[in-house]
């Protein structure tokens, strides 16, 4: 059972209004406010996903998204940080794959714990498209230690937990680090980079972090899900930032009376024009968007979820250009934040899965879905099998 979606985005538009007032000072310092995470904290956003009997509200895919493109108008930069811990319990919570430790995924979640699954790493780069880790677990006797080096670990030092990709002889396993142990060592590799400044995506590294036999995570055997709560969780944020990106347009419009013009700039029959096409992109990026979240709530159906995830993508990244041009010079100062969503929206592309995946794999699916199809109905004829009588047209 999940609940409405109204106390989701009750939660989230109550941190989107107090992120706002710390946004473009945490975008200039390249830091994340700690005060972001103590609402974050406070207003149980992190709780959403979670099993009523664990506290949680048991909302839905659908509700997530939608609360959490509202949050992410406030800052894509924390919303991002917060969606890590939602969707590792989503996930947990829909998939029958984490064995006995989905409660104490719960129960760290329950608790306060901020997590991260940390798998990105400087030669392997993302490991969506396959691949072993460096970062191994190696074995003394009874002990065990994690040695390596993780990349783009968002949320850095404000994290309570690392759930760490790891090489285990021929095998990956997943390794429950508490942040701050002996042998966790962060360098401070984020902040001025293009986008999402104050996500406080850092480099890791563990140097011989001991790890208890019970940290090691077991999954149960059977057929790999991919997360499409991470999926579309990462589409609604930079939805977020594009919807935030119309609306300081439009309300820079409404305001903004040249001299020679007289009136508003809103007022404007080709401003107009060009803001509703911008706004028609919206509004199939989030069509898309909660049809895939419903298609996952009602019937697991994941294939959905990449597509909208590169829908909401290239929308955002229209719209939040879009915004720029329209408002002007104006825009290139950091008083509309326009610029700050701009840049926000182009780290969507950085998140898997890459557009020419999303391609391969519909432009795939359509040929081996026709071909099949053909296939069945050669049979159902009986062409090309010789065996009614009359000439085989294969031979």
């Amino acid at each position: 059972m999940t609940v409405s979606a109204g106390p989701a985005l009750a939660a989230a538009a109550a941190l989107a209004s107090r992120w706002a007032t710390r946004a473009d000072d945490a975008d200039r310092t390249g830091a994340l406010p700690a005060d972001d995470i103590v609402d974050l904290r406070a207003s149980g956003y992190l709780h959403l996903a979670l099993p009523f009997d664990r506290g949680g509200l048991s909302a839905g895919l659908e509700s997530v998204v939608q609360a959490q493109w509202t949050a992410a108008g406030g800052s894509a930069a924390s919303a991002l940080v917060a969606a890590m811990t939602v969707m590792l319990v989503g996930h947990a919570r829909d998939v029958d794959a984490w064995a006995d430790e989905r409660e104490r995924i719960f129960g760290l979640v329950e608790g306060g714990a901020l997590l991260n699954a940390v798998a990105s790493e400087p030669a392997l780069g993302s490991p969506s498209r396959g691949g072993l880790p460096a970062t191994e677990l190696r074995r003394d006797g009874e002990a065990f230690t994690l040695h390596g080096h993780k990349t783009w670990a968002t949320g850095g030092e404000h994290l309570t937990h690392l759930l760490v990709l790891a090489r285990d002889g021929e095998r990956a396993v997943q390794v429950l680090v508490p942040n701050h142990a002996v042998g966790v060592r962060w360098e401070r590799t984020w902040g001025d980079g293009l986008s999402l400044r104050a996500s406080e995506s850092h480099d890791v590294r563990f140097e011989g972090v001991a790890v208890a036999e019970g940290d090691l995570l077991r999954l149960r055997p059977g057929p790999k899900v991919r997360n499409v709560w991470f999926t579309l969780l990462v589409a609604a944020t930079y939805l977020g930032s594009a919807l935030a990106a119309r609306d300081a347009l439009v309300a820079y419009a409404r305001e903004r009376v040249p001299s020679a013009l007289g009136h508003p700039i809103a007022d404007l029959s080709a401003f107009r024009r060009d803001l509703g096409e911008l706004q028609v992109a919206l509004h199939a990026a989030r069509a898309t968007l909660l049809a895939a979240a419903r298609a996952w709530d009602e019937h697991r159906v994941e294939g959905a979820a990449e597509v909208a995830k590169l829908v909401c993508v290239d929308a955002a990244n229209r719209v939040t250009e879009g915004a720029l041009r329209l408002a002007g010079g104006a825009a290139l100062g950091s008083g509309l934040a326009l610029a700050r969503h701009f840049r926000d929206a182009r780290a969507g592309f950085g998140h898997p899965p890459s557009a020419d995946a999303v391609y391969q794999r519909q432009g795939a699916a359509l040929v081996e879905a026709a071909g099949a199809a053909q296939a069945s109905d050669a049979a159902a004829s009986g062409v090309g099998r010789g065996d009614e009588g009359g000439a085989d047209i294969t031979s």
